[in-house]
């Protein structure tokens, strides 16, 4: 799987909405995702984990 760069667009109760930099939408559990996540921080998804880039 190749990296994927995302921008957290919006944070809804457990669920985040992300944009990837080509403009797919997906939303993914809060659980899944770092704990500083925040809305418009960006996110690497490699290999099913999120870092904060």
């Amino acid at each position: 799987m190749e990296p994927t760069y995302y921008t957290v667009m919006k944070i809804s109760g457990e669920y985040a909405i992300l944009i990837s930099d080509s403009g797919v939408e997906n939303t993914v559990a809060m659980a899944l995702l770092p704990p500083e996540t925040d809305e418009g921080i960006r996110l690497l998804c490699e290999n099913f984990s999120y870092t904060v880039v």
